[in-house]
């Protein structure tokens, strides 16, 4: 009997050795794309970051409606955007799993049609911003002041059409470091620009969207020529007629991924344009927008766990490896949730001194102040949320997960945060708190379809989706162009 348990107690030992070096090995190739993925989506986000602590020494309106630019104008065509561009995230990281590397740059290629299109088709709101503001009952002065500021960053528009494909392009192959050596060197020449733009010369709102406008093409151009400089040779051969073939199902699956990241990504910005309809709105809207300012900048760190377990799942997928994708999916979670944890702690701790980064005006930091805990919670949320959105990127499930976004997001979420903040007198705190019981149904969910999912059927779906659009006539064409 004794001999029985030494035996099971070694080999559970055994065991428990094998997770250990598998989850150590999972978590090495996790960070080798999270950590540069996470170093360059913040540095990215820190540009408009900068621009808005800039601003914010210039008044109270300023801040209101460069943080409404921010957070709604620009947030709906950020998120627009990279959702179009997103489906690249499915495509090319099965075809690198399954070594079919020829397609990569067409697939790329007929993204920037697609999200060149979708940026001349967003133009109008930009130019429009004003109007469309004050017919969502924002104040007459800060519409206006917005409306200025956003006709003066449409540049900044089309640079995000060319990011997100080039970066999804990269990130599938795990060339991830040159994006974040780019982009620390971008947030460089920002900070200096907006101190001699806004402070120095005194271009006010002017000179803050010309320094971001300059910034963001720097950028871009910057990865373009490390594109073309022959880093690439299976992947990249140049420009081809092929990019302009197969673009209505490419699109289908573009509007998709759209779709799905869409409904995310603009949740919380109604949370912004509800407070808008309270009593006082430049006080409520300016401490709103610095918890939101600040919640998006540790929501980068999540979405850098997006792009690596993405990456991850598709390339397994894709090889067909079914139970490592499965492992990378629970990897990527407890990883991901435990550093929200972390930045749930420090909220929590400093939310008395954070709001002083970003204002001066007492009032503003005293309401900023008493969102700690709302800011905390949804930080914690949105550690998890964006890793298992990932998961379904990798995997294809962008329609899936479009339609429990409606449901949790739109028809759960946001009619209790009204409720709660315009019937029970809540505000802020309610309108927020509603939002906060949408998100977690929604993480719930995904949480249990990504733990229940048949990963051996998603494997066979990977193949035939690498069959159906990188099989033999277009690689054959490729190689041949």
């Amino acid at each position: 009997m004794a001999e029985k348990q030494s035996g099971r107690g070694f080999f559970k030992l055994v065991s428990i050795r094998k997770l250990a070096y598998r989850s150590w090995d999972e978590s090495k190739k996790m960070w080798s794309i999270a950590g540069p993925a996470i170093l360059t989506t913040v540095l990215q986000f820190s540009l408009g970051f900068v621009t808005i602590v800039f601003v914010g020494h210039l008044g109270e309106v300023e801040l209101a409606a460069v943080s409404v630019v921010h957070s709604v104008v620009e947030g709906f065509a950020f998120g627009i955007l990279l959702g179009m561009g997103s489906a690249l995230e499915t495509l090319c990281g099965q075809a690198v799993g399954a070594g079919q590397f020829e397609m990569l740059g067409i697939y790329m290629q007929r993204s920037w049609i697609i999200t060149g299109v979708t940026a001349l088709l967003l133009t109008p709101v930009y130019i429009f911003t004003s109007p469309i503001l004050k017919l969502l009952h924002q104040t007459d002065q800060m519409s206006e002041v917005a409306g200025r500021y956003c006709i003066w960053v449409i540049p900044q528009l089309f640079a995000y059409a060319v990011n997100f494909p080039i970066q999804k392009f990269f990130q599938s192959q795990s060339r991830v470091w040159v994006m974040a050596v780019i982009s620390g060197a971008a947030l460089a020449f920002h900070v200096l620009l907006n101190w001699v733009l806004v402070t120095k010369l005194g271009h006010g709102l002017a000179g803050a969207a010309i320094a971001g406008n300059i910034s963001w093409w720097v950028v871009i151009v910057a990865q373009i020529i490390y594109l073309v400089s022959g880093y690439f040779p299976q992947a990249w051969t140049g420009f081809s007629f092929m990019a302009f073939q197969s673009l209505g199902a490419f699109v289908k699956l573009s509007l998709s991924s759209a779709i799905m990241l869409c409904l995310e990504l603009w949740y919380y910005t109604i949370v912004i344009l509800l407070v808008g309809l309270l009593k006082n709105p430049e006080i409520a809207v300016d401490a709103i927008s610095i918890c939101m300012n600040l919640q998006l900048w540790t929501l980068m760190i999540a979405l850098g766990f997006n792009a690596a377990v993405s990456v991850r799942v598709s390339n397994e997928l894709g090889a067909g490896h079914p139970k490592a994708a499965k492992f990378s999916v629970a990897v990527a979670v407890s990883t991901s949730a435990l550093i929200g944890i972390l930045f749930m702690a420090v909220v929590l701790i400093t939310r008395s001194d954070f709001p002083k980064l970003f204002t001066d005006k007492p009032v503003v930091i005293s309401e900023t102040s008493k969102l700690g805990y709302l800011l905390a919670a949804t930080i914690l949320l949105n550690s998890i949320q964006p890793v298992l959105s990932g998961v379904a990127v990798g995997a294809g499930w962008q329609s899936l997960v479009a339609f429990i976004n409606i449901g949790c997001y739109y028809l759960f979420g946001v009619p209790i945060g009204a409720i709660l903040g315009y019937k029970f007198k809540l505000g802020t705190m309610g309108i927020w708190s509603g939002m906060l019981v949408g998100t977690l149904t929604q993480t719930i969910i995904l949480l249990f379809i990504s733990f229940r999912t048949n990963w051996e059927k998603e494997a066979l779906r990977a193949e035939e989706r690498i069959r159906t659009w990188g099989g033999p006539s277009e690689t054959q064409q490729a190689s041949q162009g």
